[in-house]
């Protein structure tokens, strides 16, 4: 296990854009995808990409059924209850016009939540770890967790669709949390 340590809001890193990622996978880009689910599970959390540990790559790792309270609760139980899924190169093909407001949290930003709205469903089309293409349809709390997690590669973060009034807020706390 590897656990990497993860980038405070306002780090300037997280407003870089990813690089696409060429296969096959190098073996460290298949220890960098270990380390971030390690890092992702340790925090805890549902999702991470890897700018958030420092690394300029279009790649994601998600577990949505991380989410649940049963799961958190043993998450090595046998029979597994993890969930992990690893998206490398991903991009949207469609956004549904309906929309959708989750309440969202980011490793990046700790202890702060906010509702944010995006579109309810999306069509992604990724890459796994073999370099096979797939192409699949999501809604509910996949579809936003999967925005989140690709907004990185992008460098935008969950508070730049907030009011500049609080994602200022936000910023200020950040900057005091990360001087202490």
């Amino acid at each position: 296990m590897a656990v990497q340590e993860i980038l405070i809001h306002p780090d300037d890193r997280l407003r870089e854009i990813a690089k696409p990622v060429t296969f096959p996978l190098s073996d460290d880009t298949k220890q960098i995808i270990r380390d971030m689910a390690d890092t992702m599970y340790d925090a805890p959390g549902v999702g991470l990409a890897a700018p958030q540990i420092g690394v300029s790559l279009k790649i994601a790792v998600t577990d949505t059924l991380w989410r649940s309270d049963e799961v958190r609760h043993d998450p090595d139980r046998p029979g597994g209850t993890r969930d992990l899924k690893v998206w490398i190169n991903p991009e949207f093909l469609w956004h549904s016009d309906e929309m959708a407001t989750w309440e969202e949290g980011c490793l990046s930003i700790p202890e702060t939540y906010a509702d944010v709205k995006r579109p309810a469903a999306i069509r992604l089309r990724w890459f796994d770890i073999d370099g096979q293409q797939h192409e699949k349809d999501f809604d509910d709390f996949q579809a936003v967790a999967l925005q989140h997690e690709f907004d990185h590669l992008i460098g935008k973060l969950f508070i730049d669709y907030l009011t500049p009034l609080k994602r200022n807020m936000i910023t200020k706390k950040m900057r005091k949390l990360f001087k202490e």
